[in-house]
């Protein structure tokens, strides 16, 4: 089992030492009453000491705890770098320095104050994030029991080690890879590894098992593997391999050496944040060289020049881009959907196929007994459904773990009285072999055998006639029409069973059968119905017969006009074939993990945007190789998880839905929040630009800059990302994800906006510059109408398609508490006394405030315009 079980022989020789090659093992054939009673006794029994405290804790040292490497979190020192590093506060800071050259300490104090605040709030708001996620990602770990210093100890299995003994019981995941070395009819579903949803058995460990190389999913093995479910039985088994050296962890291990792309939408913000920054260092170089030729100023030059660097470089893209997503990132945790990928929210919005398992996520995950049917030989034999469910009951294990005969002790009548456990006398477990169960109990009027299984098993154990045979398979397949899971039940009444050497030699008679079924989930129609409705093809691939999937299917609301593929018609197909049928087709069954990852490329090839749901580590791959992996919380690996880009915490279907809804809305408001951004960085630009080359006094310092991102920031951010979802969002067809946020109509739209408003603007300064009044005069009012004419465009721009009354009734606290404080703060900048000399500005008047306003509410005005007689234009972006 590769270098990691170099160990073995030395832990199996401890063992062999013992004089016994089967330790510690009860023979399966022995009767169920001593099976219960037995097992513990005979663990205890055969326990060994087990390691020292001393050594487990020198183990866990050396080797780390038994967990899978996970990618470290930034330092303090290199979040602060990568916010540092944003093109606005590097111009902030280069301005910093050239007031302090010039001595004018009271612009450098400032200026620096804007700096320490940007980067707090953007340190707090990273640090919070981080934590946030840190804390989600954080899901419980199990516990396990374990033998150290002779006592069984209860321990996080993060501190298994290897060389541990651990007990394993019904329910418990096997913490680590390790060989079995005692135990009772020990069964284990390993599908987390095989997805093979069938449990098998294990054994214990003999001489000959030293240097064997085995693989999970097979039958009558000592191996058992992390992560693998104990669905009866018990057992100890001695650790071999922990963390990343186990099963588990070499195929969680290898999916972190894949590099994730990032998403068409950063990869647009990033290209277009390049190209205009690259641009407006090219214009600001070029002003400020100009403006020291032409004045000889050249620390002046240099200055305006970054101004107007400042002015132009979209410094909020990304900022809007982090923010929104992490705020959206938040808002799914509250529909229990954690994302672990933030960037790919976005891409939700362009979902086009949703492919989801059956358990668990269409379904509840527990089994139901939905139709019991009395099929008897004669009719003097005549039984009834409670009588059936009786003796399916009596059929099981007293206390079960599995869920089918949970179920059946569910469904029993609530005045059934089952005879105590120590009434079994005999035993016969279900094997590969024969799919059947007997228990044989002590009654007063002799002994009754109880059988369950599958049907044609438990036909064949009754030496069924052919019309008994005929009218079984008859209500067999209308059952399993129905998508039921099948039993069948028989009985046997005797004075003496006790000698039956097998199943086979008790003469049973077929009594009836059950259907159980994990019924749908009551969220799961209305939800697959929005996907429809919101041009999203929702898949179901799963295990199951076809029939039982067709079924499920209907009953789930997803189309089954197109039939159902079965995992056997995939492997006889060519690509070419599969690409066709991938559009058809909405329902797979009998499908392997590897075939969904078959399915899931198939479908990007054929130009799908893929989401993808699973839980075992075998799914992994068709997680990682979805556009949008979605892993289950309560039911999914640790493996499944870290593949997967989103974490469904309650395994719930409508949970996607409701992030495809957050991801269409982050979409919707981030176009609008660049659109705006765009809007008003044009008046900023051209205030800056203008009065430097044709020589007036400067109409934006940086200083004014500074105040202006301090309105921009948040409007961009929080009140946009703030606004509510619009009501046809989940209306709409999934849009293309290779077009581009910014068209030429958005881009039109943002820059006829912002033309406008920078012609008020600079309307409005050049009045007051060259007519009555001074430059501080000219300065303050062509700020104030900058500043209004922002709120103005804000509140405009929150919807393109409803006016500036109808979206008044819409609630977004966040836009009334930006707007009320921009307005406060520009009345502390024009009448403090102090902080109107730093901002170099006179006193405005009423008449001064009136003509602001006309001013700066003209290019919204005209937005409403738009929006009133030419909907369409908008419409259409």
């Amino acid at each position: 089992m590769g270098p990691a079980y170099a160990i073995r022989p030395i832990y199996m020789a401890e063992l062999l030492e013992r004089g016994n090659t089967n330790v510690g093992c009860i023979p399966p054939e022995n009767p169920m009453q001593a099976a219960a009673h037995a097992d513990q006794k005979s663990i205890d029994m055969l326990e060994p000491q087990g390691l020292t405290s001393d050594v487990a804790a020198a183990r866990l040292l050396a080797d780390g705890p038994n967990a899978l490497p996970a990618s470290g979190s930034r330092g303090f020192w290199k979040r602060v770098w990568n916010i540092l590093r944003e093109p606005m506060l590097l111009l902030l800071v280069a301005c910093d320095v050239i007031y302090l050259v010039l001595g004018d300490r009271q612009e450098a104090m400032l200026l620096m104050g804007g700096v320490v605040f940007i980067l707090v709030l953007s340190f707090v708001q990273d640090h919070k994030t981080e934590r946030a996620l840190d804390a989600l990602k954080d899901l419980s770990s199990p516990r396990s029991t374990v033998i150290r210093d002779a006592n069984r100890l209860v321990v996080s299995s993060l501190e298994i080690v290897r060389g541990e003994l651990v007990i394993l019981s019904e329910g418990d995941r096997v913490p680590a890879d390790g060989m079995v070395i005692g135990g009772a009819h020990l069964q284990i579903d390993e599908s987390v590894l095989t997805g093979e949803s069938v449990a098998v058995s294990k054994r214990c460990a003999i001489s000959t098992d030293l240097d064997a190389s085995t693989e999970p999913g097979g039958d009558n093995t000592p191996f058992v593997y992390s992560g693998t479910l104990v669905t009866s039985g018990t057992g100890m088994c001695r650790i071999l391999a922990t963390g990343a050296a186990t099963k588990f962890g070499k195929i969680g291990t290898a999916l972190f050496g894949i590099e994730l792309k990032g998403t068409h939408l950063q990869l647009e913000v990033a290209s277009l944040v390049r190209k205009v920054a690259t641009v407006s260092v090219a214009i600001c170089t070029i002003v400020g060289v100009t403006y020291g030729l032409l004045h000889g100023q050249w620390l002046k030059g240099i200055l305006t020049g970054i101004s107007l660097g400042m002015a132009m470089i979209p410094a909020e893209f990304p900022v809007v881009l982090t923010v929104f997503l992490a705020i959206g990132a938040w808002r799914l945790t509250k529909s229990r959907v954690l994302a672990r990928r933030i960037p790919v929210i976005e891409t939700l919005g362009s979902a086009t196929v949703l492919c989801v398992d059956k358990t668990g996520t269409l379904t509840e995950n527990r089994m139901k007994v939905i139709k019991a049917l009395g099929t008897t030989r004669n009719d003097a034999d005549a039984i009834n459904a409670a009588d059936v469910v009786r003796i399916a009951a009596l059929a099981s294990t007293p206390n079960p773990f599995d869920p089918m005969e949970k179920a059946i002790f569910a469904a029993l009548a609530p005045e059934t009285k089952l005879p105590p456990l120590a009434s079994i006398i005999k035993t016969f477990a279900i094997s590969p072999v024969l799919p059947a169960m007997t228990n044989i109990w002590d009654q007063d009027a002799g002994q009754l055998a109880a059988c369950k299984g599958a049907p044609e098993a438990v036909l064949n154990l009754c030496n069924a006639d052919a019309a008994t045979r005929e009218r079984v398979h008859t209500d067999v397949v209308a059952l399993a029409a129905r998508g039921l899971r099948v039993l069948g039940v028989a009985r046997h009444h005797a004075p003496s069973l006790a000698s039956a050497a097998d199943q086979a030699e008790i003469k049973l008679d077929f009594v009836g059968l059950i259907g159980l079924a994990d019924p749908i989930r009551t969220d799961v129609p209305p939800a697959i119905a929005e996907c429809h409705r919101a041009g999203i093809r929702v898949v179901m691939i799963t295990g199951d017969h076809p029939q039982t999937a067709l079924a499920i299917a209907a009953q789930a609301g997803i189309r089954t006009d197109g039939g159902v593929t079965t995992g056997v018609m995939l492997a006889e197909m060519s690509d070419e074939a599969l690409r066709s049928v991938v559009k058809q087709t909405d329902v797979y069954a009998r499908i392997t993990p590897e075939q969904k990852l078959l399915l899931v490329k198939a479908m990007i090839a054929s130009g799908e945007i893929v989401g993808m749901t699973g839980d075992g580590v075998n799914d992994a791959p068709a997680l990682k190789a979805a556009h949008i992996g979605i892993a289950m919380g309560e039911r999914g690996t640790e493996v499944a998880r870290e593949a997967a880009s989103l974490i469904l915490l309650g395994d719930r279907f409508a949970s996607i839905v409701d992030a495809v809804r957050t991801g269409r809305r982050i979409y919707d408001h981030i176009q609008k929040a660049m659109a705006y951004i765009v809007a008003v960085h044009i008046p900023i630009a051209g205030m800056t630009l203008i009065p430097a080359i044709m020589g007036w006094p400067e109409a934006l310092l940086p200083v004014h800059i500074v105040f202006l991102e301090l309105v921009i920031d948040p409007a961009c951010t929080i009140a946009f990302e703030a606004e509510p979802a619009s009501d046809d969002i989940m209306q709409r067809k999934p849009r293309d994800p290779k077009a581009k946020m910014f068209t030429g109509r958005v881009f039109g739209i943002a820059m006829l906006q912002g033309a406008i408003s920078l012609v008020m603007t600079l309307g409005v300064y050049m009045t007051a510059l060259l007519g009555w009044r001074n430059a501080g005069d000219a300065i303050a009012i062509s700020f104030a109408t900058l500043v209004l004419s922002n709120l103005f465009l804000m509140f405009a721009n929150r919807s393109w398609t409803q006016t500036f009354f109808a979206t008044l009734g819409r609630p977004n606290p966040a836009l009334w508490w930006i707007s009320g404080g921009t307005l406060v703060g520009l009345g502390i900048v024009l009448y403090v006394p102090i902080l109107r000399k730093l901002f170099h500005f006179a006193i405005l008047h009423p008449i001064d405030i009136g003509l602001c306003l006309l001013a700066a509410s003209i290019p919204a005005l005209l937005l409403e315009v738009v929006k009133r007689f030419a909907p369409r234009v908008l419409q259409r972006v």
